[in-house]
């Protein structure tokens, strides 16, 4: 009988590997898409919220940079976890043409509250902007589905790469580079 089902627990899951079902059921946990130039579309406008860390700002108004948004909330974990990274990011790169917003688009009611937003803004050391998305308007502009999730945007104002979910920095980290070192146009 134990034979039995090793079998067919093998048998199955070669089933499941042979048809790629496998990256089917794993493509919720994170997943990364890069666009050619020609297949992005400018990205949506930044809705208005409260800026902490930065006057308001608008996307029009930093062509020429490469812009990094991050969509999170300070309560998630997964979050918490890539934060190290953007926070490395902004450091290396602001002085060459990145500019990294946070929007923190909240999952719980306490995480709505700007003071308990800058307070953990602060607590966590985070130091480029951050404008809130109570509304979730940025969040359904960019069709976001999970926390955190990562978008690049050219110099052009264009989406070129995102990432849901934890993971794939140093991919990350080569698309800033690439998208840095692209001409101005």
């Amino acid at each position: 009988m134990l034979v039995g089902i090793i079998v067919g627990v093998v048998i199955v899951a070669a089933s499941v590997y042979a048809t790629g079902l496998t990256k089917q059921l794993l493509s919720g946990f994170h997943s990364a898409t890069e666009y050619k130039s020609s297949e992005s579309a400018t990205a949506p406008e930044l809705a208005t919220g409260s800026w902490i860390n930065s006057e308001p700002l608008k996307l029009k108004d930093l062509r020429g940079r490469v812009v990094l948004i991050e969509f999170w909330t300070f309560g998630c974990y997964n979050c918490r976890n890539t934060l190290p990274f953007v926070k490395s990011w902004n450091d290396r790169y602001r002085e060459k043409g990145l500019t990294v917003i946070g929007v923190h688009s909240p999952e719980f009611d306490d995480e709505r509250k700007v003071e308990s937003l800058r307070r953990e803004v602060v607590s966590l050391g985070i130091t480029y902007p951050v404008v809130t998305d109570n509304d979730y308007q940025t969040w359904n502009a960019y069709k976001v589905g999970a926390w955190p999730t990562i978008f690049l945007l050219d110099k052009q104002g264009r989406i070129r790469w995102m990432h849901v979910g934890e993971g794939d920095y140093d991919e990350a980290d080569r698309q800033i580079q690439k998208l840095l070192a692209e001409p101005d146009k």
